[in-house]
């Protein structure tokens, strides 16, 4: 019996050893202690109390397992050097340190406690949110700013979810994110006439056209708002309309009915007239959608020049109730005199003919529509302004009055043009920018050739004075413009739809000349970085040459 026992004992001293060996190693596994307490119980005879005492135990087994769990159970470790780990071994003795060389300094690892390590990104997340807030503002808001903000159309959608036309017009806009979405765009739609779709710069349009006459703006706004709310309840596309492509041709229906309209300004009855006529543009443009989308080309200003070509057309001088100004051809040749050429109103032309796009003559509000493209996009108003530079050329070059020049009104059709052969439907490139260039001086010949018909054309009238009457009669009825002229409208932006349509079915082999998908087309800077991201996609397909 006493060698059954101390065999019994012997084992439960090395089963001790075990337990202690396995919990140093892994002192947060709480299961493996549980295991040998289980052990423990099972191995420990009937008759042995905790107290019992052996040479192979010096103490009891119970109360070194005490000991164990009150060490590893604690919430808090004892304090340590930092360079050494409860769970690891010790990485180097003391008398080690001293015979270590200054060089092996470097390549110790200093293991760190979880607390202090979290401590220390907590403080470099918080450094680094601080000094990224101040280097970020600015970066931020000039993003936010430009280009097509499409972070505020996104805001307005996440804050509206979208609704049915008859369910808006139920709320009566009394949700104010509603009305919020709905003027972004308007907004973009003002600012989609000059091909920026940015609600900042639709704003700054509208307090151009404040300088230039409130009236307008009244006419000019109604129209926006009555085409927008026509292509919703047409069902249009609703990607179109909230980037305004359904408001720009409403917005100068209502800027050239008040401008070509004989009666004075807050003539309120002429908001009838305009709200009608805008009501046709989403329908024309929706027709002319269907068929330009074969070649993937915009409708551009087409829809206006059909609606106001028939509303003046339909109404005339002598109209009882809308009477519109009365437009002539040039009876008699005009005497240029090139000394008599002021420089400063020369120069002033610029931005006079970039407000000619909304119908504006005042050369501050050209001003302003210039700081408004340029908010948007430094490209877009670097050709505005030189497609108006280059109309201003091209009519000096044809010997036109310079009152006429002075006006602008030989240079906003080449602005249209320059914008969107320069950037906006072609990638922007050295060769794209020579064929805005010439599509601008196209437009601008489109302008001033009808004999006859435009104000100051009197110098071609001058070259077939010569001619047989038939044969002047022939050559003026080959011309839209001369058409305009001879029923008493005005050309409207004619010369710029056919000129650019014309230039994007332009067919060529130089890569350099890359028309964008109409799906992809947004403003200049974004242009070009498709443009460079598909053509490296392109030389990385292609095979390389041994």
């Amino acid at each position: 019996m006493v060698c059954l026992v101390s065999l019994k004992e012997r084992f439960l001293h090395k089963q001790g050893e075990w337990w202690s060996e396995e919990t140093v190693e892994s002192p947060n596994s709480s299961h493996q202690v549980q295991e040998s307490s289980l052990i423990e119980e099972q191995l420990r005879p009937g008759g042995m109390s905790d107290t019992h005492s052996s040479p192979l135990l010096p103490e009891p087994l119970s109360s070194r397992y005490k000991l164990y769990k009150a060490e590893f159970t604690s919430p808090s470790w004892p304090p340590s050097s930092p360079d050494t780990h409860p769970a690891l071994p010790l990485l180097e003795m003391p008398e080690e340190k001293d015979l270590r060389s200054s060089n092996e300094d470097s390549h110790i690892v200093k293991i760190e406690k979880s607390s202090e390590r979290g401590k220390k990104k907590e403080s470099k997340v918080t450094h680094r949110d601080s000094a990224g807030q101040k280097g970020i503002s600015l970066s931020q808001a000039v993003g936010y700013l430009t280009g097509d903000m499409k972070e505020c159309r996104s805001w307005l959608k996440a804050e509206q979810p979208s609704l049915d036309l008859l369910m808006a017009l139920s709320l009566s806009f009394s949700d104010k994110h509603l009305v919020l979405q709905f003027i972004d765009w308007v907004l973009r739609g003002t600012a989609q006439v000059m091909f920026v779709n940015n609600p900042l710069s639709g704003l700054i349009i509208f307090i151009g056209l404040l300088i230039q006459n409130p009236w307008w703006t009244i006419t000019g706004a109604l129209g926006t708002v009555v085409s927008t709310l026509t292509a919703l309840a047409l069902s249009q596309d609703r990607s179109a309309i909230a980037s305004g492509l359904h408001g720009y041709n409403g917005m100068l229906v209502g800027l050239l009915m008040a401008v070509f309209s004989e009666k004075l300004d807050y003539y309120w009855w002429l908001l009838f007239p305009v709200t009608v006529t805008a009501m046709a543009c989403p329908v024309l443009s929706s027709a002319l959608n269907s068929i330009f989308s074969k070649w993937d080309l915009p409708v551009f200003t087409l829809p206006f020049n059909i609606a106001v070509t028939s509303y003046l057309a339909a109404t005339g001088h002598y109209n009882l109730f809308f009477p519109t100004t009365l437009v002539e051809p040039v009876a008699s040749v005009p005497n240029i005199t090139w000394t008599e050429m002021e420089m400063p109103l020369l120069l002033q032309a610029i931005p006079v003919g970039v407000g000619q796009v909304y119908g504006c003559d005042n050369p501050w509000t050209g001003g302003v529509f210039l700081v408004a493209l340029f908010i948007s996009s430094p490209l877009v108003c670097l050709h505005a302004a030189i497609g108006s530079i280059v109309g201003m050329l091209a009519a000096l070059s044809v010997a036109t009055p310079f009152k006429t020049i002075y006006t602008g009104l030989w240079s906003y059709n080449c602005v249209l043009s320059c914008i969107a052969i320069g950037g906006m439907f072609y990638a922007l490139t050295w060769q794209t920018h020579l064929l805005a260039l010439i599509c601008g001086r196209c437009s601008e010949k489109l302008t001033t050739s009808p004999v006859l018909c435009l104000p100051g054309s009197g110098h071609l009238q001058h070259h077939v004075s010569g001619l047989p009457a038939q044969h002047r009669k022939l050559e003026t009825s080959f011309s839209p413009q001369c058409f305009c002229f001879q029923v008493g409208v005005p050309p409207g932006t004619w010369a710029f739809c056919l000129a650019t349509i014309i230039f994007l079915l332009l067919t060529t082999n130089n890569p350099a000349i890359f028309r964008l998908p109409l799906s992809k087309v947004t403003y200049p800077e974004a242009n070009r970085i498709y443009y460079l991201t598909v053509k490296s996609s392109e030389e990385e397909k292609a095979p390389s040459g041994d």
